[in-house]
């Protein structure tokens, strides 16, 4: 069984309690299901679960190289070549990034209001990118962009490999045979 779940913002990815935020137990009561992979409480979007171990590790695994697709809104106007860094990959603490395929994008039609929404300056604009990385270290997007820059101000990820949120509401999932 595979469950593609849109994850809101602020919710944790664990089935367990947790003391401030709700967990994927009050989204999903399908039981033996696990997460290939995780995303952090104030990133959105694109979640996988799964009874499956193999497909689990083939998905969350780092040799295996799926692509992750990730919708990012930043903090100012880059341009291209202020992305450019990002292609060839970047110096982040103790590692250098794979390249990234990044490109300006709208804002996605199909997204939704984030509750509570993302923290705005009236003088500062925002602009929305697209980026695919096939790493997933721990906050790597968000660094990625603050490395060059532009912090990131929301961040959803729109796809894992073939897997994808469309037609699936936030907060609501999905439910595949394999």
């Amino acid at each position: 069984m595979i469950i593609l779940f849109n994850k809101p913002f602020n919710v944790v990815c664990q089935f367990s309690a947790h003391e401030r935020h709700p967990t994927l137990k009050d989204y999903i009561d399908i039981p033996k299901v696990y997460a290939a992979g995780r995303l952090d409480t104030d990133s959105e979007g694109l979640l996988i679960l799964t009874d499956d171990g193999a497909l689990q590790h083939r998905l969350s695994h780092p040799k295996h190289k799926e692509i992750k697709t990730y919708w990012v809104q930043v903090e100012g106007e880059p341009t291209m070549q202020d992305l450019a860094p990002l292609k060839k990959g970047v110096q982040i603490k103790d590692f250098v990034t794979q390249p990234a395929q990044v490109r300006l994008i709208d804002e996605p039609e199909m997204l939704w209001d984030r509750v509570p929404p993302i923290r705005e300056r009236k003088n500062i604009a925002t602009s929305w990118l697209e980026i695919k990385i096939s790493e997933g270290k721990n906050r790597q997007v968000r660094r990625m962009t603050a490395k060059v820059g532009f912090p990131t101000l929301r961040l959803v990820r729109y796809a894992i490999g073939e897997y994808t949120i469309d037609h699936i509401a936030n907060g609501h999932y999905q439910a595949l045979s394999k």
